[in-house]
């Protein structure tokens, strides 16, 4: 009976940490952290695989001749691709193989799905099909906007009318400013061309480009906030931070963000003092707004 009761003791215990883990992992904050540290792991894994298997950058690309389209016999996105398996292909039909659209695109049925550029023999349709996956929706696994979607996702719906959460969107900002971080000083490109030991070309990939992710990662968000407060000033801190912190190539883009942002301010907040209070930058959303300079001592 002691050691029944005991176990039964234990047992509750063990369902109440559970039970309080479970709770907890649930909350949007903690899926939002769970998915941004998912999301920047899938770009920085990628970003180092595709960048070893660069060709030459003075590679003709596409290349000059007939090209065959290989065509998706279903519809679906697509959710990843096998690279190796493509490089391989294009190795034994001495081509290029491009492949037309973008991780995440959604393909229709009979679109065109890869190019294969120069092919002495074309190679098997089902079989270039084969190594790329179509599903029916977008994943994380070779699709780190993806990631960002979901961020985005996130903040915007405790942004909705019927939820009015905007201290959630802030805290969900949070780890957007840290994946536009990450993304600011990776090396994207408009397009991959993966290549072998040789060196020649073999497989062209579609890329992202950073105005791409940083609009991704804005832009909605922006929108359905522009009367909150937490938002525009959490929005400002976020853009002000990526001027201070990444490479000179990258600002523009940001620039035209933040002037984006300074119109939606003054389109929304009519009061001058409360378009003051939306122009500050602020980590916190309200709360932690940055100290003005002091003026220099004459």
């Amino acid at each position: 009976m002691t050691l029944s009761g005991v176990a039964v003791s234990v047992s509750l215990m063990l369902l109440l940490i559970y039970l309080n883990r479970f709770t907890h992992n649930l909350r949007p904050v903690a899926i939002a952290d769970l998915v941004g540290r998912l999301g920047v792991k899938v770009l920085i894994r990628a970003t180092e695989r595709i960048h070893r298997s660069s060709a030459r950058d003075e590679a003709p690309l596409p290349p000059a001749g007939p090209s065959t389209l290989i065509r998706s016999e279903r519809g679906g996105v697509i959710q990843a691709f096998d690279a190796a398996g493509l490089i391989a292909t294009a190795l034994r039909h001495d081509c290029v193989l491009v492949l037309a659209h973008q991780v995440g695109d959604f393909v229709p049925p009979g679109t065109t799905l890869v190019e294969a550029h120069r092919a002495a023999r074309p190679p098997d349709p089902r079989r270039v099909t084969g190594l790329v996956a179509l599903g029916t929706e977008r994943t994380i696994e070779q699709d780190p906007a993806f990631a960002l979607r979901i961020l985005v996702d996130i903040a915007i719906r405790a942004l909705s009318p019927a939820v009015n959460d905007p201290t959630t969107a802030v805290q969900v900002l949070n780890h957007i400013d840290t994946f536009l971080h990450v993304v600011g000083r990776a090396r994207l490109r408009g397009r991959y061309v993966l290549a072998v030991g040789e060196g020649r070309p073999r497989l062209v990939v579609q890329g992202r480009g950073w105005e791409n992710y940083l609009q991704l990662g804005v832009t909605e968000i922006r929108e359905y906030g522009a009367m909150s407060l937490q938002v525009c000033r959490r929005l400002r801190a976020l853009l002000e931070d990526l001027l201070e912190t990444l490479p000179a190539e990258r600002l523009p883009a940001v620039r035209a963000e933040l002037a984006l942002l300074e119109e939606s301010v003054q389109r929304e907040f009519a009061d001058p003092a409360r378009r003051a209070s939306a122009q500050t930058a602020d980590r916190q959303g309200i709360g932690g707004g940055r100290p003005p300079r002091s003026e220099p001592s004459r």
